[in-house]
């Protein structure tokens, strides 16, 4: 006889057929706002480089070039993660006529969530805000407005390693600006006004010194995670492995896919244009067939 429970841990394994979305996005205001100032603090400190600091010094190739090519590369990786499938368990497939088709044997448990009504894969979790179950959910991130989970934490993660890149290398070029500036004469170091450049340089400063130390200290966790095969959820509830843990290398082709190639550092990878088709839309948001 099947047995169907409410629980939070499946003890039935590799049940579950894998099926994506094409385009994944939860709207919650707070949280696209969070989205836009993110985009916002970068085109800043983006401005604040190139124009207040390297186009007047005519150094501009020599550091903008790299500075802008991390930022692009940062927004993509923000774009990717928060338009990405992260994992999300179709809502709702808690039937009979579902449970009849996987084939299972008798006596085998299998987990129903009680608030999104879906029968859930081993180390799923039901997020609050997406109202949905995520296969191996690690976090709701509000700047990126969606789950960090199975599909998109790669993403995430060379979010945060771009980031933390360019917030250091803000504070590196504030920090040159400034010996430059002290000594010359402020008005030649900058076609803005002395209080104007120096009013723009510690907004930077404070918002890179930020940025770096939050970035750095996710960078480190997910890359922690991805090596013990162990999402940040499990960690917080001291979940005992009911799966076979991976080593570190295969933990993170797992994660980045395949062999170590420049690939895992490339935002880009498996991008296709067609996928970013709207569907259908419903209240919370654009939601996309399955």
């Amino acid at each position: 006889m099947l047995k169907l429970v409410d629980e939070d841990h499946l003890s039935l394994r590799g049940f579950y057929k894998t099926t994506s979305f094409t385009l994944f996005t939860v709207r919650p205001e707070q949280q696209e706002c969070r989205s836009v100032v993110t985009w916002f603090l970068v085109f800043f400190a983006d401005f604040v480089v190139t124009f207040v600091m390297l186009l007047p010094s005519r150094s501009f190739w020599y550091s903008g070039v790299l500075f802008n090519s991390l930022a692009v590369l940062a927004l993509a990786s923000h774009l990717r993660t928060m338009l990405t499938d992260p994992g999300a368990v179709p809502k709702g497939n808690a039937t009979k006529k579902y449970m009849e088709s996987l084939q299972l044997k008798p006596g085998e448990v299998i987990c129903k969530c009680p608030k999104c009504c879906s029968i859930k894969p081993e180390r799923a979790h039901h997020c609050s805000i997406c109202k949905r179950c995520i296969r191996k959910m690690d976090h709701h991130c509000p700047w990126v407005n969606n789950c960090v989970g199975e599909k998109n934490q790669r993403f995430f993660v060379l979010f945060t390693m771009y980031i933390a890149m360019i917030s250091g290398h803000a504070l590196a070029l504030c920090g040159y600006q400034f010996i430059t500036c002290v000594r010359v004469q402020w008005s030649e170091c900058s076609d803005f006004s002395p209080p104007v450049t120096m009013m723009l340089m510690i907004f930077l400063c404070m918002e890179a010194l930020l940025f770096l130390t939050f970035t750095a200290v996710m960078f480190s966790t997910q890359l922690h995670s991805i090596c013990n095969d162990e999402t940040e959820i499990e960690r917080l509830k001291n979940e005992k492995p009911t799966w076979e843990r991976q080593t570190r290398w295969a933990g993170l082709r797992s994660v980045f896919g395949g062999q170590p190639s420049l690939m895992w550092i490339s935002p880009f990878a498996g991008l296709k244009l067609p996928t970013f088709v709207r569907k259908r839309t419903w209240r919370g948001g654009a939601e996309f067939s399955v």
